[in-house]
């Protein structure tokens, strides 16, 4: 059943893809008013393909690269549905549904069963820091992407040129503050995965956890995150700059 499920999800993707597309792009009225159930629906598929992986071999799919994708896949549309229902936008899915689809398309032709891993990658604390940090991540992507949208919307704008961008994008203040619910959701969920992947590597390693790389740059990239929106609140940074700290904050956390 499971490979069935993999095999279906690419082919959910693109049809949600496009429906998003004939929104954004054909102003069609029966996609803008399908388009969110439909993304809830793949989100469920989703979240039922996932279990059964768990309940198939006994850990949560995120011990291998290619499962990782497809958990990443999940991720990103979950954030991207959080901050549509937040916000109350909707222009954007196209662009962001879009990495989930590429995610989830290398995933399913590429991943492999793994019935047999490590004992203490089946502990639910590897489990739920790591689910947490790809939603983390994820939601970086998301500030990332509205980062860029933000600024070609800002050089169309300056430019006088009032294509189809600015026709169809959300205001500069609407992606900037969905920008800033993303980075809400990146100091949550990195908070989150720091917690638990503390409790997860002292039980691995005892008294080295602290040395982890990977930790480290975590727990840095997070602290970026917590400074901008303490910066926001109380130094009223503001519009291009939170932007430009979107998009170098993905760019770190990417070659971290």
């Amino acid at each position: 059943m499971s490979s069935y499920l993999n095999y279906s999800l690419p082919i959910f993707y693109f049809l949600l893809v496009w429906v998003y597309g004939k929104a954004f792009f054909a102003d069609k009225s029966w996609a803008k008013h399908f388009k969110t159930p439909f993304l809830i629906g793949t989100l469920a598929f989703h979240l039922f393909y996932l279990a059964a992986r768990t309940a198939a071999f006994r850990h949560l799919p995120v011990t291998t690269v290619f499962e990782i994708f497809s958990t990443l896949a999940f991720s990103v549309s979950a954030a991207y549905c959080i901050i549509e229902f937040l916000s109350h936008r909707k222009e954007t899915g196209y662009f962001i549904l879009n990495i989930a689809f590429f995610f989830q398309l290398i995933s399913t032709f590429f991943i492999k069963d793994t019935p047999i891993v490590p004992e203490i990658l089946r502990s639910p604390f590897f489990g739920t820091h790591v689910s947490c940090a790809l939603t983390g991540y994820a939601a970086i992507t998301i500030a990332g992407a509205y980062g860029l949208m933000y600024l070609i919307l800002y050089h169309e704008m300056k430019s006088s040129r009032f294509g189809a961008i600015y026709k169809k994008l959300p205001t500069l203040e609407s992606l900037e503050r969905m920008t800033m619910t993303a980075i809400k959701l990146v100091v949550v969920l990195l908070g989150t995965a720091i917690s638990f992947g503390i409790i997860w590597l002292r039980q691995v390693y005892q008294n080295e956890y602290y040395a982890d790389p990977k930790l480290i740059g975590t727990i840095i990239i997070w602290l970026m995150y917590v400074a901008l929106v303490i910066s926001r609140k109380y130094f009223f940074i503001q519009g291009r700059k939170i932007m430009i700290f979107s998009i170098a904050g993905f760019l770190v956390s990417f070659f971290q």
